[in-house]
């Protein structure tokens, strides 16, 4: 039987317009014609087991070859196969039968995926590459004949006799002249393991008859040929095991075969559920290191084992990208759409099922080992954080286990904090300050300060905390935060007690005049303050409002006004200091000025703000003090 024939379109564009839009993604061909296999294996299996085939299965795997000499990649399957009947209906007709609606609505699309996504378009992506399509198939059904179905791109096609005498079906495509770089083995080999290294049926890849060295002949080397053997894939990922089945040691295997070369996750969430929709997988949370740059798109989205994308972040809450691991649904098409992501109501759901398991697993870690949570949470901090700043649910199970940890490396509940400092820290207005430092080292001097008035100093030191900082106070009751190099800690927490200053009225314009002489740097405004005499002679500081301000301008929060603004200090004289006493007793101009810049320069060191020439200035002025 032999059979010529129009593939059933009105309109004779249709392959050029495949090209022209599916070439910015033209690898997912490959990705199509496996699934193509892998589903048909998968059938033939099942029909199988439910007694309605009864035939030899035989060996169930797909066979990848390509031979650069005849320039043809082959895809071999041994599932349900096709009749000539089923060639003209799924090959010819349901592809193609709303091709006018296609051309017109996709004539402008951008989005590969959408476009292969409708009217059955997968099969045909192999126009991408291929000059030349042939099929090789014969039918489970008994006594089916084999057919063969040739098609060079046009919307002509032949269907005759074919030559397979095995059940299934073989995909032969004639490779383009533009598409030779898809008979190249490391570029095949790199298609595979990105969207079929877990196919659940074996996937044998290798080199259409591959020559090896075998002995001598005349004198001259001799080859044979080598069968294709080499499996790509793991059929039984973990995430399709029941978590009873496996052992920590599992999880720590598959994290290394997902992310060679990197370091033991903290933890783990096994994913399962199949109800309101379907969802498996592992979700991993990494070490990360304080930077926060961490590179994203690590969570693989697959569709029955068959990988999508790793652009997820419609799927997975926004501060859970930097998760690591994979994620399975067949609720997700293949051919997905971001667009499709965006909207779709089984999306959503996911989303906010991995929101809740999340917060389940940290909360059950937290409660069971409380010590192992505390270890971890400079790793953990910076998701919990994220997620409390940027998803309401999870801040309201997040509240009751995310932890602030001070300078003393207590760690301590938002609840148990506020009874902490309540009693010491609560200004005149009855609101609890909170105190913090960003950098113990460099601002211990003033750390020391707070603590000697027994205050508790909180270490926020993550890229988070900025936002975070704002978090707390929108959240909690009467509560507001204050870096600890903000004020002067007499200042830090506003309270009735005052201290009383030595100096009169024409001390303390005397000693202004002399600072403010002293003081060359541009933006620092000095100003006499009655402190204990304990503290510093001078003290630099910023305003936590205006420091604030250019941090958030600086992470892209928006506050560009602040963020060109100059830095603007001030420079807190502690008129109650015998420094400051012993300058006004100093008749020398000369030793007024060296000793008022000497006290700056000290302050401006304290803050890690004297550097270049200036500190090589302070360091010949303290030698000749010597």
């Amino acid at each position: 039987m032999q059979e010529k024939g129009t593939i059933s379109i009105h309109t004779e564009n249709i392959f050029p317009i495949i090209k022209k839009f599916l070439y910015s993604d033209h690898e997912i061909f490959l990705r199509e014609l496996v699934s193509n296999a892998v589903d048909a294996t998968q059938k033939i299996k099942r029909l199988a087991s439910i007694g309605q085939y009864n035939g030899e299965l035989g060996e169930l795997k797909v066979e990848i070859a390509f031979d650069e000499t005849a320039k043809t990649l082959t895809i071999s399957d041994r599932g349900l196969g096709m009749t000539a009947d089923e060639i003209k209906k799924y090959i010819n007709q349901i592809a193609f039968s709303g091709a006018e609606e296609f051309v017109e609505k996709f004539k402008d699309s951008k989005d590969a995926n959408e476009i292969i996504g409708k009217f059955g378009m997968g099969f045909y992506s192999a126009f991408m590459v291929a000059d030349q399509v042939e099929i090789q198939t014969l039918s489970y059904q008994d006594d089916a004949e084999s057919a063969r179905w040739i098609c060079d791109g046009s919307t002509e096609f032949e269907i005759t006799p074919g030559s397979r005498t095995e059940r299934g079906t073989q995909i032969t495509l004639h490779i383009n002249k533009d598409s030779e770089e898809f008979l190249n083995e490391q570029k095949l080999q790199g298609i595979l393991d990105k969207y079929c290294k877990f196919l659940p049926v074996p996937i044998k890849f290798g080199t259409r008859n591959k020559q090896e060295p075998d002995g001598e002949e005349e004198g001259k080397p001799k080859y044979k040929s080598v069968e294709i053997d080499n499996i790509i894939n793991n059929t039984s990922p973990i995430w399709t095991k029941a978590p009873s089945e496996l052992k920590d040691e599992d999880y720590l295997n598959f994290y290394k075969e997902l992310y060679p070369f990197t370091e033991d996750p903290l933890f783990w969430i096994h994913l399962n559920v199949d109800y309101p929709f379907n969802l498996t997988g592992v979700l991993y949370f990494p070490k990360l290191k304080n930077d926060f740059e961490i590179q994203r798109n690590k969570i693989k989205l697959y569709s029955r084992q068959v990988f999508i994308t790793d652009e997820v972040k419609d799927v997975v809450p926004e501060f859970l990208m930097l998760l690591h691991g994979v994620l399975d649904s067949p609720d997700i098409p293949l051919n997905v759409s971001r667009s499709f992501l965006q909207a779709d109501s089984h999306v959503k759901k996911i989303n906010n099922y991995i929101t809740k398991k999340v917060a389940d697993k940290l909360s059950e870690l937290f409660k069971s080992d409380r010590k192992a949570f505390e270890q971890k949470w400079t790793d953990i901090g910076i998701f919990v954080k994220y997620g409390m700043i940027s998803e309401e649910k999870f801040y309201d199970k997040a509240k009751d286990f995310a932890l602030l940890n001070n300078t003393k490396n207590e760690y301590y509940t938002l609840q148990e904090y506020r009874e902490k400092v309540k009693v010491q820290q609560t200004d005149k207005d009855e609101t609890v300050v909170y105190l913090y430092a960003t950098d113990i080292n460099k601002q211990d001097s003033f750390i020391q300060s707070a603590n000697k008035k027994q205050y508790d100093v909180l270490v926020m030191n993550s890229p988070i905390d900025t936002h975070f900082v704002s978090q707390l106070e929108q959240k909690l009751d009467k509560t507001s935060l204050k870096r600890v190099d903000s004020d002067v800690a007499d200042k830090l927490i506003s309270k009735d007690d005052v201290v009383e200053t030595v100096l009169n009225e024409e001390d303390i314009t005397r000693i202004k005049a002399i600072f403010e002489k002293a003081v060359t740097k541009p933006n620092m405004n000095v100003e006499i303050e009655s402190l204990h005499p304990d503290e510093f002679p001078v003290i630099v500081t910023m305003d936590e409002f205006m420091r604030r301000m250019k941090d958030m301008s600086q992470m892209g929060g928006g506050m560009n006004f602040y963020g060109s603004m100059p830095d603007t200090y001030k420079v807190a004289i502690n008129g109650n200091h015998k420094l400051i006493g012993r300058i006004l007793l100093t008749d020398n101009e000369e030793e007024q000025t060296a000793l008022a810049k000497q006290a700056f320069d000290l302050a401006l060191l304290s803050q890690g703000m004297l550097s270049g020439a200036e500190l090589t200035e302070f360091v010949n002025r303290s030698v000749n003090f010597i």
